[in-house]
C-alpha cells in the first residue's frame, strides 16, 4: 500500500515497524456535542483505511481517545473547557454530558458502518499516565512551571514545525485558531501540559498532582493513551487536517521529548467538508448531523458513498442537491446488487482478477473513488452473477456500503420487491420517490395523498430512519 504521509509531504510505501502488525491511533471526538457530518467524514475515511489494511493482510490494533476533559474552546490554550461549556448549556454534569455524547457518537458511527476501534479510552481514565509523562518532561527540562501551570518548552525541540513545514515566525500554520498570547509562556508556541487551580475556577473535574490541584491540557492525552496501549512506536496516526497544528504538532514534540526517539512514522489527515459558506463547524452554528440527514430522507449510506466518491485529501463540498443525486446513485446501485441471481459456483480466477484491480486502486493512497469505479466495471462485466456476488462481498469488506447485506437479503427472498410484479414494483418505487420529494418540499398534504392513493390499491408504506419500504396489504 502507498499512502500520503503528512510528515514527509509525499505518497510513499507503507512499511510498518513490525509487519504484519500495525499500530494505528485515531484522534477521537471531544464529547460535548453531537458530531457533525464534517467530523464524521474523517472517521469514515479512517475506517476505510483500517479495513483496507486488514483486507491487505495486516494485523491492525486501533486505539481511539475520547476527550472528556481538557480541550479548550481555543486550541491555543485559551477560553473555556468545551466539556464545561456543554454541561452549562444543558444544565448537566460534565460526566453526564460525556456519557450522552459518547453514546451518540458511536450510534452515528454504527449508522455509517464505521467499525468501533479495538480500544476506546476516555481521557479521564488516564490521569496517572498524564502526570507521569509530565513529570518525565520536567525531569528532562522540556517543561517548566509558570503562573502555577506546567508548560512544554517548544524552544527545546529541534524541529517543532516538522509536520507543517512552517517556521516560528508564522504561527498561523494550521487550519484552526491562531495561537493566542499567554504571558506565562516563555515562547509563543509553548503549550499547557497541566492547568492548576489558578485557572478556570469553575472547572468540575480536578485531580491532585505534584503541581497542585488541576487538570490536564488537551494535547498530553493522545501521547499517553497511545503509549499505554500501543507502546512508544506508532505506525500510523490519523485525524482531520484541523488536527495538524497545533494538536498533532504538539503530540510529536512532547512524545519524542519524553521517549527520546521518533514516535510515529506515518501521519494520515482527511480534508474538510465544506458548505458553500465555508468550513462546517460547531462554533459557526452550521452543524449538520446524521440524524438531520435521516430526517431529510437520506440513508446514512448515501453520505458514506458521497465521501467515498471523493479523495480524502480533497476538500468536499456538501449540498442537498448533491445528496439528492447521490441518493439516486446509491438506490440504483442497491437495486442492481439485489437483482443478481448468484446461482452456481463463482469463477474464482475472475474473482481474484477483480480483487487485484480493487487492491491496486484503493491501495494507491486510499483511492476509494477508483475502487467504486472497479465495482461498476464488475457489475457491467459479462461474468456470472455468482462471480459478481463473490467479488462484491469481497469489496464490501472495505467499502462497507451495505452491499453484502443487500445480497443476503435478496438470497433470503426477503427484499421489498420479492414476489412482486416488476411493473407494480416500479410504479410503487416511483410513487415513494414522489412522496419523498413532496415531504422535502414540506408539501405534506401531497405526501399524505400519495400514501392514501397507494393504500387504496392495497400497498402499505412503512417509514423508518433507514427509509421507506412497502408491502402488499
Amino acid at each position: 500500500m502507498r499512502i500520503y504521509n503528512t510528515l514527509t509531504k509525499t505518497v510513499e510505501e507503507f512499511v510498518p515497524n513490525n509487519p504484519p502488525q500495525v499500530k494505528m491511533y485515531t484522534c477521537g471526538p471531544t464529547v460535548y456535542h453531537y458530531a457533525h457530518i464534517g467530523n464524521l467524514r474523517s472517521y469514515i475515511m479512517e475506517d476505510v483505511l483500517e479495513k483496507y489494511l486488514r483486507y491487505a493482510g495486516y494485523d491492525v490494533t486501533r486505539v481511539m481517545n475520547i476527550t472528556d476533559v481538557g480541550h479548550l474552546s481555543s486550541d491555543g490554550d485559551t477560553g473555556e473547557d468545551k466539556m464545561l461549556k456543554g454541561a452549562e448549556r444543558e444544565h448537566k454534569t460534565v460526566m453526564e454530558i460525556a456519557e450522552f455524547y459518547t453514546k451518540a457518537f458511536f450510534d452515528d458511527c454504527a449508522k455509517l458502518r464505521i467499525k468501533r476501534p479495538d480500544i476506546v479510552q476516555p481521557a479521564t481514565g488516564c490521569i496517572d499516565e498524564f502526570i507521569q509523562m509530565i513529570g518525565t518532561l520536567l525531569e528532562k527540562d522540556y517543561a517548566y512551571k509558570a503562573g502555577e501551570n506546567i508548560y512544554f518548552d517548544t524552544s527545546k525541540v529541534r524541529d517543532y514545525y516538522c509536520l507543517t513545514g512552517h517556521s516560528a515566525d508564522n504561527l498561523m500554520v494550521g487550519v484552526r485558531d491562531d495561537v493566542d498570547e499567554d504571558t506565562n509562556k516563555r515562547n509563543r508556541a509553548d503549550f499547557v501540559l497541566w492547568f492548576t487551580k489558578s485557572k478556570f475556577e469553575n472547572q468540575q473535574l480536578k485531580w491532585d498532582s505534584p503541581w497542585g490541584v488541576g487538570y490536564p491540557g488537551w494535547h498530553i492525552e493522545c501521547s499517553c493513551i497511545a503509549c499505554k496501549y500501543l507502546g512508544e512506536y506508532l505506525d500510523i496516526h490519523c485525524g482531520g487536517v484541523d488536527n495538524i497544528f497545533p494538536h498533532h504538532t504538539n503530540e510529536i514534540a512532547q512524545s519524542e521529548a519524553a521517549f527520546g526517539h521518533k514516535w510515529c512514522n506515518y501521519w494520515f489527515h482527511v480534508q474538510h467538508l465544506n458548505e458553500r459558506g465555508g468550513k462546517m463547524s460547531k462554533s459557526k452554528g452550521n452543524i449538520l448531523t446524521v440524524s438531520v440527514l435521516e430526517d431529510e430522507g437520506y440513508d446514512p449510506m448515501v453520505y458514506r458513498l458521497f465521501c467515498l466518491q471523493s479523495h480524502y485529501r480533497k476538500p468536499l463540498e456538501f449540498s442537498y442537491d448533491v445528496m439528492d443525486n447521490m441518493k439516486t446513485v446509491y438506490e440504483s446501485l442497491m437495486k442492481r446488487v439485489k437483482a443478481l441471481k448468484p446461482e452456481g459456483e463463482p469463477d474464482m480466477a475472475k474473482v481474484q482478477e477483480y480483487r487485484q484491480k480493487f487492491t491496486d486502486a484503493v491501495g494507491e493512497d486510499l483511492n476509494t473513488s477508483l475502487g467504486i469505479t472497479i465495482l461498476y466495471e464488475l457489475l457491467k462485466d459479462s461474468v456470472s452473477d455468482a462471480t459478481k456476488a463473490e467479488s462484491i462481498r469481497d469489496f464490501d469488506k472495505v467499502l462497507s456500503l451495505g452491499l453484502t447485506e443487500a445480497l443476503d437479503e435478496a438470497a433470503a427472498g426477503s427484499g421489498d420487491e420479492a414476489g412482486v410484479d416488476a411493473d407494480l414494483a416500479a410504479y410503487v418505487e416511483a410513487k415513494i420517490q414522489e412522496r419523498l420529494q413532496a415531504k422535502a418540499a414540506k408539501d405534506y398534504a401531497k405526501a399524505d395523498a400519495i400514501r392514501n392513493e397507494l393504500a387504496a390499491q392495497g400497498i402499505r408504506l412503512k417509514d423508518s430512519k433507514e427509509g421507506t419500504t412497502w408491502e402488499k396489504a
